[in-house]
């Protein structure tokens, strides 16, 4: 697409539920400066948009900077970059090895576990770097069921993330705007306004436990199509959301 502008249809549809995630959890304030962590996926890219529309139309005061991740993997970033350069919104690369660390190094069972604890960090000391007081991640209302299932099936725990998470170590806060928008929202958006999207070339990237709770959440959804929204409704209700619920 030649020009990004503001659609009215964007409210009804899913801007409207971003701010009131925004304002419920005070997930930003005026003055921050957010890094968004953006991997080239439909998530990660409509979460930059967002920020992008939020920024522009809306009162809320921010600055924010892309973050993109070099895992080591042979993909192109020169489309998330261009995207970047048209709404001319900061953009960062990261070189990073994880790639080669998590696949060709330590070659564990379960790497999922271990890249995503070293993407972390390697975002975080990004942001960091960048005098950068949060991080935005891209993580909707699907993730935040499957995270659920996944503690409960395979740890036996009742618990998912979180909105807003402090990290006391960096003094990082971090933040997830999306989590009142389900992943289908998030796909329409990425078609309707021809993101620039790119494949994952994880050699995991469809074979993990979290894609059978991807496929499990779908199953339920079509018995009962509103298992996300009902699901939201009653961790909320019962506090599970609240920063610093989780210890």
């Amino acid at each position: 697409m030649e020009e990004y502008q503001f659609k009215r249809t964007y409210g009804k549809w899913f801007l409207s539920r971003v701010k009131r995630a925004i304002y419920r959890y005070s997930m930003i304030k005026a003055g921050d400066k957010i890094a968004v962590g953006v991997s080239g996926g439909k998530d990660s890219t409509a979460l930059l948009y967002i920020m992008w529309l939020l920024k522009h139309y809306s009162p809320l005061s921010f600055d924010y900077h892309a973050i993109f991740l070099d895992l080591g993997w042979p993909v192109d970033p020169a489309p998330l970059a261009s995207f970047c350069r048209k709404l001319k919104i900061p953009f960062h690369l990261e070189k990073t090895d994880i790639g080669a660390i998590v696949f060709e190094h330590r070659r564990e069972d379960n790497p999922c576990a271990l890249c995503a604890h070293l993407r972390r960090g390697a975002l975080n000391n990004a942001a960091l770097r960048l005098g950068c007081n949060k991080v935005a991640l891209g993580h909707h209302l699907d993730d935040l069921l499957e995270t659920f299932l996944l503690n409960w099936i395979f740890n036996g725990r009742l618990a998912t993330f979180t909105p807003v998470t402090h990290l006391a170590r960096s003094g990082l806060v971090l933040i997830r705007p999306l989590i009142y928008l389900p992943g289908a929202t998030l796909a329409g958006l990425a078609r309707s306004e021809n993101l620039p999207v790119m494949e994952n070339p994880c050699p995991a990237s469809g074979k993990t436990k979290r894609e059978e709770m991807r496929s499990l959440v779908k199953q339920m959804a079509g018995t009962y199509p509103d298992i996300r929204e009902k699901f939201l409704t009653a961790i909320e209700n019962a506090g599970w959301l609240e920063p610093g619920f989780y210890k």
